[in-house]
């Protein structure tokens, strides 16, 4: 594939509360702010599309944000904006559709990630249909992802030691990793004071003892869902320290074809989209890890990095339990456990933070890993340019 990361930015990830650090922040500004920042050392003239991921398309991130987003940045007029929704891997998708845009010269240069201001919209806000539809299938209903976590733990076998161990572990690392962060961007109002710099969910001072106090959090959530629940197993094992916090954040990549190859930050070898089992809700993004692994003719040993989503403490203790992998190469400067999970914004997020520990360690070939509610995932394969 012909399609090279120019660069890659992202927001610092701010609590989503009321009188959060960017809760005033309009997520089309939020957008533009990483706009100007590539602008600093990109010319964006050449920019034919922006694709953004959301999730929560309504309120705020309604009316295609995308749009919204192209008229705050004042990108050129002939710039189609698009919003999409993959759920959590929709950032990742966005740029992988912007790879193959580039790849097959329908575009000279795409922007694309995604975004989610949680403070503003938040989970399931938009009140789906979806998510109570009683004419489906049992097995193919919706379940919110914090029950699919428990659900998944419970039939797999994984135990509450083991979901703490990784969720103290990318606290850990993310605290160390807060020193290096080159390609996340501080956020400033029009009058250009300091809104955000830092992410702000990570605990330095967690500990296995902390941890272990906490109790299961999401028992409470299951209520509108017994008639798919009764069919299934579960006993509440994941804490709210074993979540993903909730979050503002925003990532944008600059996507371009063979013209981009001599400034690129990183070649994009292939990406894919994948589902698996609904049942199985967080297993989506193993399931395009494989099938594009298996596409490239390579495997998890041929990798040096990872960024792999840790959509709540099971799926990072899945994944290294199924595929043996090291974990000294996997989320190195610590995960989504410390640092959050904005929805739409997560899969670009990853890709920067990727670009950024493939250069600090001076390593090759790079994989980012996402996954979502309802069986979606998406995975992309990453070459360092040196």
């Amino acid at each position: 594939m012909e399609a090279y990361v120019i660069d890659c930015l992202r927001t610092p990830r701010t609590k989503a509360r009321e009188g959060g650090s960017l809760a005033e922040m309009p997520p089309a500004k939020l957008v533009s702010r990483l706009v100007d920042a590539l602008r600093e050392n990109q010319t964006l003239d050449s920019v034919a599309a922006l694709t953004l991921g959301c999730v929560g398309q309504l309120g705020a991130q309604g009316g295609n944000l995308a749009l919204q987003s192209k008229l705050h940045a004042r990108l050129p007029e002939h710039c189609t904006a698009m919003t999409l929704n993959h759920f959590c891997a929709s950032g990742l998708s966005s740029i992988g559709l912007a790879a193959n845009a580039c790849a097959l010269g329908q575009y000279p240069q795409v922007l694309a990630g995604g975004v989610e201001c949680m403070s503003q919209v938040p989970f399931m806000a938009d009140k789906a249909h979806y998510y109570q539809d009683a004419e489906l299938p049992l097995e193919e209903r919706y379940i919110p992802v914090a029950l699919s976590a428990d659900i998944l733990a419970t039939k797999e076998q994984v135990t509450r030691d083991e979901l703490n161990g990784v969720t103290l572990r990318s606290h850990q690392r993310a605290a160390q990793a807060e020193g290096y962060q080159q390609s996340r961007i501080a956020v400033r109002d029009a009058d250009g004071k300091l809104l955000a710099d830092q992410d702000e969910c990570i605990r330095a001072n967690t500990t296995a003892d902390s941890l272990a106090e906490m109790p299961p959090g999401f028992e409470a959530m299951a209520k509108p869902f017994q008639a798919i629940l009764s069919q299934r197993e579960i006993d509440y094992r994941h804490s709210f320290a074993n979540a993903p916090p909730m979050v503002d954040g925003a990532a944008l990549g600059l996507i371009a074809g063979a013209a981009g190859k001599t400034r690129a930050r990183a070649r994009i070898l292939g990406w894919l989209d994948a589902a698996a089992s609904p049942a199985d809700s967080l297993t989506g993004g193993m399931a395009a890890m494989d099938a594009l692994l298996k596409q490239l003719g390579l495997s998890l040993r041929d990798i040096d990095r990872i960024e792999f989503m840790e959509a709540f403490a099971v799926v990072p203790v899945l994944f290294e339990r199924r595929y043996g992998v090291d974990p000294e190469q996997v989320n190195v400067g610590g995960g989504h456990l410390a640092k959050g999970h904005p929805m739409g914004a997560t899969g670009a997020v990853l890709l920067s933070t990727l670009c950024d520990v493939l250069e600090r360690d001076d390593k090759t070939l790079g994989l980012v890993v996402a996954t979502g509610a309802g069986g979606v995932g998406s995975a992309m394969v990453v070459e360092r340019m040196k």
